[in-house]
């Protein structure tokens, strides 16, 4: 008889890990999966893709209808589940309803971070994290709108790129001193800018936002330096925080994220967590291949194999058009390592690659990423790269090439 197993969460850590599980133990378990947005899991990855019009809406969704009924998987969406009891071992539904479990994965996600500053609950305030508020930034946003971007991340720069190729006149507000300070160094954030502001998008770094100003809806956004900006909307993108207050309420144990060993186990047995609310050794991921990493090692695990998580490697890609951008691993180096730089601002060209003891420990691209992933599974795998160290950062085809001796060489050997 199958064991039951509950997912609470149907964002795409819940849908890769029952995907992973089907085809690794199908017909072990009976799956049922719980979701508060009222649709099946999609891709939120191209959000700011259909922002800016380039992917339709109906092209998100990660697997249709008929494949999790096909898996035998039981899918509630547009419901939340309110509490988990341990003892007798039920996850409970805001429906009213029970669900039975001998497994239980949280994959909760996190939501956005809304600053605690004056006026953020003024109409015309829209985070930007789901389908919902694309529609929200439709509905308020039109063409020369001004439009002001709280955050100069990852996400907020794809949010205003997406809303200027909708015709707005878009300002970004970053607090730090530079774009994408967790993923670039400054030469790459330097370069960015400059790719940014040639779109049309103002960029305002070392600005701190202290209030959002309007009576019956956001009518400006105010800086601690005394500048105001007119704005018609505010989209805010600077962070996310773990949805860790069910399991919290519950009595599993909490710090930022949910606590999971080397198992994704938290300290409740047969309770495990994936994705942007699981903390593992201190680190909360938030981001996609994190946790498609954590679904698939716990549906090994759950298929009874032996896999065990050992953290991730971090890589960022930014999804703006005509700006092509790669980072992964130590980027800024620590000492002990070295850099390998090659940069040519005049065709908006940058590579630095970072090592360390004659492994690849960091990497940046801008301008040419097409050897990102190749870069990236070297970082993954700790590879000797002393072999073709001095023509690494020229890519792929040439280091390969230049580490493999000659036949000459090799008789004269």
């Amino acid at each position: 008889m199958s064991e039951p197993l509950v997912v609470v969460g149907n964002g795409m850590a819940a849908a890769r890990f029952v995907d992973e599980l089907s085809a690794r133990a199908l017909g072990r378990y009976s799956v049922a999966v719980v979701g508060d947005e009222p649709r099946l899991a999609y891709n939120r990855v191209l959000l700011s893709s259909v922002l800016a019009g380039e992917v339709v809406s109906g092209e998100l969704e990660l697997k249709p209808r008929g494949w999790y009924e096909r898996q035998g998987i039981t899918l509630s969406f547009g419901c939340s589940a309110t509490s988990i009891d341990r003892h007798n071992r039920v996850v409970r539904l805001a429906d009213g309803r029970s669900l039975s479990y001998s497994k239980l994965v949280l994959a909760t996600g996190s939501r956005p971070i809304r600053p605690p500053i004056p006026g953020m609950d003024l109409p015309g305030v829209i985070t930007f994290r789901n389908i919902g508020d694309i529609w929200s930034i439709w509905h308020r946003v039109g063409s020369g709108d001004r439009v002001v971007v709280i955050g100069g991340g990852l996400l907020g720069l794809e949010a205003a790129y997406g809303v200027a190729k909708s015709g707005a006149h878009v300002t970004v507000v970053h607090l730090m001193e530079r774009l994408m300070e967790r993923q670039l160094d400054r030469c790459a954030a330097r370069m960015l800018r400059q790719a940014i502001e040639r779109m049309g998008i103002e960029v305002l770094v070392n600005a701190e936002t202290t209030a959002i100003i309007g009576q019956r809806g956001v009518e400006g956004v105010q800086l601690k330096d005394g500048r105001l900006i007119e704005a018609a909307a505010v989209v805010v993108s600077i962070g996310i925080s773990p949805n860790v207050e069910f399991a919290r309420q519950s009595g599993i144990r909490v710090r930022r994220g949910i606590v999971v060993d080397d198992n994704l186990e938290s300290a409740v047995a047969d309770i495990y967590a994936i994705g942007e609310c699981a903390e593992h050794r201190g680190i909360c991921y938030g981001l996609v291949e994190p946790a498609y990493e954590q679904g698939r090692v716990l549906a090994d695990r759950l298929a009874g194999r032996d896999a065990h998580y050992s953290g991730s490697v971090v890589a960022t890609n930014l999804k703006v058009s005509g700006v092509n951008l790669f980072s992964a691993g130590d980027l800024l180096g620590n000492p002990g390592t070295e850099e390998i730089v090659l940069s040519d601002p005049g065709i908006g060209l940058y590579k630095k690659l970072v090592t360390t003891d004659g492994r690849l420990t960091g990497a940046v691209l801008f301008g040419d990423t097409a050897d990102g992933l190749w870069y990236l599974e070297l970082i993954r795998s700790g590879a000797n790269i002393e072999p073709m160290r001095d023509d690494l950062v020229f890519g792929r085809a040439l280091a390969e090439r230049a580490a493999v001796p000659s036949p000459d060489a090799r008789l004269a050997a």
